[in-house]
């Protein structure tokens, strides 16, 4: 097939568009490099020996989308690009619902036009809020607790009652928890702009000592050492799961949703340990106030995946940390350096 990547050159829409290459699919990615580097796109064409169209805007622009699908026979799109960070857009709520939810809604209605049918969202676990209970299955109650969420959810809605007012597109809904480590090549992994927001990359950054500590944001939870518990899965595993997906409902329209996740719950005190063990270098840290909109623990079920994509993560912790360590000291200023 031939794949329309949004968000291509970020940390999973790299990662993805190596899956799908390696599973013999074509990608065009569009991305606008607010939060991600030209060069993870070069990488990924040296390590599949091949090129990767890129165009580079904004997915919320009608105009690039319109000639995107004039130029290529898209056959259909994984949408990455967007925001994504909780504590940010508790602060800039309107730019997270301008990113996050008008742009997905040109996007849908420009792959309409187009008879582009399927679409596969990067959705995420924040839209079932603080869980009642965990694992979470799909059928949990939705709510976000932040405008971040709340976005996802928007799209998600907006997808399911398109899948109900056309009948042939199809809604590939994919709830994931939090992915971390790289590429096992080292040359690809997670690099974000700025203060990391997400645990992993920041640690790595104070192992390669690029920074002083790490903030553990909270240390009062109901949890077994009183950090936050999650559901971390490899971003490899992560991206075949994309892949999976969209191989086997492609031609199957209506709305489909699926957690993607591992099943298992590591708390921050436990990834720290695991990075400190597996670098080899001291990870210093400091407990301070909890975030806004943070929920004490968050794990998956992924037996759906399981039974109908036949999809399963694979890959260890230790596999997370290993992988990441090796990109982090392998590139320690990033793509920036390149």
């Amino acid at each position: 097939m031939h794949i329309l990547v949004t968000g291509g050159a970020g940390y999973i829409g790299s990662h993805t568009c190596i899956a799908l290459i390696e599973a013999g699919h074509t990608v065009v990615v569009v991305d606008d490099f607010s939060n991600s580097h030209p060069e993870a796109l070069k990488r990924v064409e040296t390590i599949c020996e091949t090129s990767v169209p890129l165009y580079q805007g904004d997915v919320g622009s009608r105009a690039l989308l319109e000639q995107i699908f004039s130029e290529h026979n898209i056959d259909g799109v994984i949408h990455f690009a967007g925001s994504k960070a909780v504590g940010e857009s508790v602060e800039k709520p309107m730019l997270y619902y301008r990113n996050n939810v008008t742009a997905s809604q040109v996007l849908i209605e420009t792959m309409q036009h187009a008879g582009v049918h399927t679409l596969v969202f990067s959705s995420s676990a924040t839209v079932y809020g603080d869980p009642h209970s965990v694992p979470i299955a799909e059928d949990f109650p939705v709510g976000a607790t932040n405008p971040y969420g709340r976005s996802k959810l928007v799209v998600e809605q907006i997808m399911q009652d398109q899948a109900v007012a056309n009948s042939a597109f199809n809604a590939i809904i994919l709830r994931y928890f939090n992915p971390v480590g790289a590429h096992a090549s080292g040359k690809i992994g997670e690099d974000p702009n700025g203060i990391p927001n997400n645990l992993m990359p920041f640690i790595a950054q104070v192992a390669v000592g690029k920074r002083s500590e790490l903030s553990i944001f909270g240390g009062d939870y109901p949890t077994k050492d009183g950090t936050g518990v999650r559901d971390y899965i490899h971003v490899c595993d992560l991206a075949e799961g994309h892949v999976k997906a969209l191989e086997t409902l492609h031609g199957k329209p209506g709305a489909h949703i699926f957690n993607l996740g591992t099943g298992a719950g590591v708390s921050v005190l436990d990834m720290v340990k695991a990075y400190a063990r597996v670098s080899q270098r001291p990870i210093p840290y400091q407990i301070v106030g909890r975030r806004p909109g943070d929920v004490a623990q968050c794990y998956a079920s992924p037996d759906h995946a399981k039974t109908v994509l036949e999809w399963q993560a694979v890959r260890s912790l230790d596999d997370m940390v290993t992988s990441s360590w090796r990109w982090q000291s392998s590139n320690p200023h990033g793509y920036r350096e390149a």
